[in-house]
């Protein structure tokens, strides 16, 4: 699969880092009084305030991403936590900079939401080294002091490839979007090797895939050719909302949408809009809130920074969610699913007593 170098930057790696500490810093010396306050009866170090973490992004485009974000932004201000989010736009180089920003900024924590784990590894290191606390959500970075959150990739792809036999039987033939390197597709890409192994008469005609920007626009033109190439596929595999946007634009504009059935991962207000759309080919996603990972995520650097470690595994686990159960039950947003799917609306991951619910 394509593998990402690192970027080129027109200006020094050091000059570039600079100006950007520069300029965080600023920004947080002005937001820290407004964000970091005493927490009443939590243990040390929240019960005094002015608790810094920093939550560095890989992946930061789509609505998953931003729900995640607004998720971990409640939890942090609950908390009494001045949280500074950085975005990594899907460049090794950037996110690696970025986490050596915050160590050299002094946060006490921080949240590494995707990424190359080869890229990643040493700098997060430095670090735990520093006595830094590091949390990792849907990147596995191999260290026994990293917590890892994770949605349950596997049984989110497993509700899917259930649906789709339940829907199609269990001889079809398939297309199947997929970028390796990143921990939760290759663990949702296992589950369908598996899948295949177990259902034969299932066959893959046609695998695309790409992170680049915008996401659901250049899967759409790669799904573009492979439908094109291959007019017998009926059903896609798309475990990752914007490749599921990009899946289904190409289908759109192929006039496919009533021979093709796309199953999905994630969910947003918009993805349900696509969903409910008039013979929409996106029939199901499998997903958990991304708001409610998001406040997990800031729980659990929490708990560590007040030296109560959270399990080293943290799931979260995610629900099947088809597009009848949004037509008949008049859901358009994600405070609609909230409601009618209690589920979906919290989980208990990383919690204690003192931990206040995000608003």
């Amino acid at each position: 699969m394509k593998s990402f170098p690192r970027r080129k930057f027109e200006t020094s790696l050091k000059a570039r880092a600079l100006a950007v500490v520069v300029a965080t810093a600023a920004t947080m010396l002005a937001g820290a009084a407004a964000h970091a306050a005493p927490l009443k009866g939590a243990p040390a170090p929240f019960d005094k305030g002015g608790v810094k973490v920093a939550l560095v992004n890989y992946l930061s485009t789509g609505d998953f991403f931003q729900a995640y974000e607004a998720g971990a932004q409640k939890q942090a201000k609950a908390l009494g936590i001045d949280l500074r989010i950085y975005e990594g736009r899907q460049d090794a180089a950037e996110q690696r900079e970025q986490i050596q920003q915050a160590i050299s900024l002094g946060v006490s924590a921080i949240i590494v939401n995707h990424g190359l784990p080869e890229s990643l590894k040493d700098v997060v290191q430095r670090a735990l080294d520093k006595g830094i606390k590091v949390v990792a959500f849907d990147v596995d970075l191999g260290n026994p002091k990293v917590p890892q959150i994770e949605q349950s990739d596997h049984d989110l792809a497993a509700l899917l490839l259930d649906q789709a036999v339940k829907d199609n039987g269990d001889a079809f033939s398939a297309g199947y979007v997929y970028v390796a390197g990143f921990a939760p597709l290759d663990r949702r890409d296992a589950v369908w090797r598996d899948f295949k192994t177990a259902h034969p008469k299932v066959q893959e005609k046609a695998r695309w895939g790409t992170v680049d920007n915008p996401i659901a626009q250049s899967v759409a033109n790669q799904a573009a050719a492979a439908y094109r190439a291959h007019p017998e596929i009926r059903v896609v595999f798309a475990p990752y909302d914007e490749f599921a946007r990009g899946a289904k634009l190409a289908a759109d504009e192929a006039n496919l949408a009533s021979k093709l059935r796309i199953y999905s991962a994630d969910i947003s207000t918009s993805d349900i809009e696509a969903i409910r759309a008039p013979n929409s080919a996106w029939v199901a996603t499998a997903a958990t809130n991304p708001a409610v990972v998001g406040a997990v995520s800031v729980r659990a650097a929490a708990l560590l920074l007040a030296g109560q470690e959270p399990e080293h595994r943290i799931v979260v686990k995610p629900a099947l969610i088809t597009r009848d159960d949004l037509l008949k039950n008049n859901i358009r947003t994600i405070a609609e699913l909230g409601q009618k799917f209690p589920a979906f609306r919290a989980s208990d991951a990383a919690t204690a007593a003192w931990i206040p619910a995000a608003d």
